[in-house]
C-alpha cells in the first residue's frame, strides 16, 4: 500500500501506533491488526475499515441537460434498507428531475443549479447509517434567462 500508508514514529513513544491511509481506496476495506512489542509485552488491536464510495456515470465533467447517475456503494455487509440524498444540505425528493433507486440517484436534466455538494446516506438493516459526500460540477450557461443584455456605453458588461 506504499506510499499511501504512514505511521507517525514520534507518536509511538506515547503509545499511539495509528496507521494512516491516504487516499483510501475501495479495496482497502477489511480487517486490520496492529501488534506492538515492548520489552516482554505484546499489545495488539484489530480495526475493521469500511469504505463508502460515490461514483459518477458518465464520469466528469457533467454537461448541462445530459443525464447523469450518482451511485453510492459501501463495503458494509448488512442489507441496504434506505438511501437518502441531500444537495447542499437539503433533502432531495424524487420528482420529474430526480429518481432514487437502491443506492443511486438519476438526474435526468442536470442544470447548473444542481452543482455543489451531494451527500448520500445509506441506512442498513442492522441500524448502521453511513454517508459520503461528492462535489458535483456541471458545465453550462448560468446567465440571464433573457438573451439580451443592455449595458451603458463606457461600462463593463458580463
Amino acid at each position: 500500500m506504499r506510499p499511501r500508508v504512514s505511521v507517525q514514529d514520534s507518536a509511538l513513544r506515547n503509545g499511539n501506533f495509528s496507521l494512516r491511509i491516504d487516499p483510501v481506496r475501495s479495496e482497502d476495506a477489511g480487517l486490520y491488526e496492529a501488534q506492538v512489542a515492548y520489552n516482554t509485552k505484546v499489545q495488539s488491536c484489530q480495526v475493521e475499515l469500511g469504505v463508502i464510495t460515490v461514483t459518477l456515470s458518465p464520469p466528469s465533467p457533467v454537461v448541462e441537460n445530459e443525464p447523469v447517475l450518482l451511485s453510492c456503494n459501501s463495503s458494509h455487509q448488512a442489507s441496504l434498507v434506505e438511501t437518502c440524498w441531500f444537495h447542499n444540505g437539503h433533502p432531495v425528493s424524487t420528482s420529474g428531475t430526480f429518481c432514487s433507486s437502491h443506492g443511486s440517484l438519476s438526474i435526468f436534466r442536470p442544470a447548473v443549479s444542481d452543482a455543489g455538494s451531494w451527500r448520500c446516506q445509506l441506512r442498513y438493516s442492522d441500524g448502521e447509517i453511513i454517508s459520503a459526500m461528492y462535489s458535483l460540477q456541471i458545465l453550462g450557461f448560468d446567465g440571464p434567462t433573457n438573451p439580451v443584455v443592455y449595458a451603458a456605453a463606457g461600462s463593463a458588461a458580463d
